[in-house]
């Protein structure tokens, strides 16, 4: 199969579909693989590291789709990328489809089949290439959270862990999956005062186990989340329903009642946000502000740290790539259960049903 690898263009992402370990696979196997010239330069490989693996570099983007049968990605297509997507494209990336209506009826109108990296899922119910980006998001959740409340930035000017003789910082976090959980491994690393909502009473038993009785759980209702959002300094959204659009746990009412300075971060935000009050923001633009308090919406956060989330991502993304190269995507979804349930788009039917739900859009089911 001939695999192409374009360079990401959504604002300020650095992260590249493939690295050179995963290009020498893919070429022993027997496939051709093209990389757009400088894909890589933004983790600091070169067009001459892929070449020494095997990889054939092209000039455009164009190049890359028109040659190609399996475009491996890391972010949505944008714009001008579903428009370059014919019918016998593979398109392997991150979709989110739930909450963008206009990419999902481009990916129908492509004709192409498009796997969505965040709902392979294992007969366990886990999300194995989401994870590692759920790993990342969280930690930096937490780290965001804690620059944006200092002063310099706007905050209220309160450091997580406080120092002996002041209060820590109360930080609430909605949502205990992998990327909620990470985001209160680092809150508690840092000192601070950690709430944790879910809606899993076996997942609260487990922090608590987790945490040594160190951290509060609460059942996730709406007065809870009220009570503790209302007093937090920083709150984090991490709600998850895989392929679904988040349900809106925050109310607008219960951020205008946070003291002025206090910081959110929307984790959910390109699966349409957990907060009702955010919005997806870029890198370049990461805040902005609802009753003076500060609200972190980068739906890509992962991208700031391009070098670790590339190398995490394509250790998980490889193995499927691989299954789709060498037996199509037909022989390697009867294959491969996971694999199927990333199926979003086949041959231009929406066949993953919640996204049909949620977006008001016919579903076709899946027939290989």
């Amino acid at each position: 199969m001939k695999i192409g690898v374009p360079k990401e263009i959504k604002i300020k992402e650095s992260r590249v579909g493939l690295v050179p370990g995963g290009v020498r696979q893919l070429i022993q196997d027997g496939h051709e693989v093209f990389i757009q010239s400088s894909a890589g330069a933004g983790i600091g490989i070169s067009d001459q590291q892929y070449k020494e693996v095997g990889a054939q570099i092209l000039d455009t983007a164009a190049d890359v789709f028109n040659t190609a049968t399996m475009i491996i990605k890391v972010k949505e297509p944008q714009a001008s990328e579903i428009e370059m997507l014919k019918q016998h494209h593979i398109l392997y990336t991150y979709l989110h489809l739930a909450a963008d209506p206009e990419q999902t009826t481009g990916l129908m109108k492509s004709g192409a089949t498009c796997i969505a990296y965040e709902t392979i899922q294992l007969l366990d119910q886990t999300l194995p290439l989401l994870t590692p980006m759920s790993e990342v998001a969280g930690r930096m959740a937490t780290q965001v959270g804690a620059t944006y409340l200092q002063i310099d930035n706007g905050g209220k000017g309160i450091l997580l862990g406080g120092v002996p003789g002041t209060r820590r910082a109360k930080v609430v976090v909605i949502g205990c999956g992998i990327a909620g959980t990470n985001a209160i491994k680092m809150a508690m690393g840092m000192g601070a005062d950690v709430t944790a909502i879910d809606l899993s009473a076996k997942r609260l038993a487990e922090l608590d186990d987790l945490f040594d009785n160190r951290i509060t759980t609460l059942f996730s209702n709406m007065h809870n989340i009220e009570t503790s959002v209302t007093k937090a300094d920083l709150v984090i959204g991490a709600v998850l329903i895989p392929g679904a659009k988040a349900p809106k746990l925050v109310t607008r009412e219960m951020i205008s009642k946070m003291e002025k300075g206090s910081v959110v971060v929307d984790i959910a935000v390109d699966q349409g946000g957990c907060i009702e009050t955010c919005k997806p923001t870029t890198h370049e633009n990461p805040t902005f502000e609802v009753d003076e308090v500060i609200h972190y919406c980068v739906a890509n956060m992962p991208g700031a740290v391009a070098q670790t989330s590339t190398y995490a991502l394509t250790n998980v993304t490889i193995h499927y790539a691989r299954l789709i190269a060498n037996f199509g995507i037909d022989g390697a979804a009867k294959k491969n259960e996971p694999l199927r349930k990333g199926i979003n788009v086949y041959k231009g039917d929406l066949v993953y049903e919640q996204v049909a739900a949620d977006l008001d859009l016919p579903y076709t089911e899946l027939k290989l």
